[in-house]
């Protein structure tokens, strides 16, 4: 029945500081409706995944967390070193692949993994 997410949106407070945050810093290129058009790639896997109330795998008082698939993690660390943005954690190596964090203006946490 579900062919696969339509989209993902939210709230924020201020909305001009987190599109020019998401283009700077993940690339991403946010169009004037406010948005963009992530188009899946072969190999690209979109996640659903349910977590309890206190599991302390993200922020408990943070609803939703955004994972974002990138083609080099490394890659993404330098860009990120190289514009300021902190990594949350360092980088964690399992069996599901290399994963980072990072933070939004706004104090979300956001997951980059690269499978």
């Amino acid at each position: 029945m579900i062919k696969g997410f339509g989209g993902i949106f939210w709230r924020t407070n201020n909305l001009d500081v987190i599109k020019k945050w998401y283009g700077e810093v993940l690339k991403m290129d946010i169009e004037d409706w406010n948005g963009t058009v992530i188009k899946p790639q072969l190999g690209n896997e979109t996640i659903f995944s349910f977590f309890s109330g206190n599991d302390s795998y993200f922020p408990t008082q943070q609803q939703v967390m955004l994972n974002f698939q990138v083609y080099d993690l490394n890659e993404t660390i330098n860009h990120l070193e190289h514009i300021g943005v902190p990594l949350e954690r360092e980088k964690e190596v399992s069996e599901f692949g290399k994963f980072i964090w990072i933070k939004d203006p706004e104090g979300r946490l956001i997951e980059l993994w690269e499978k």
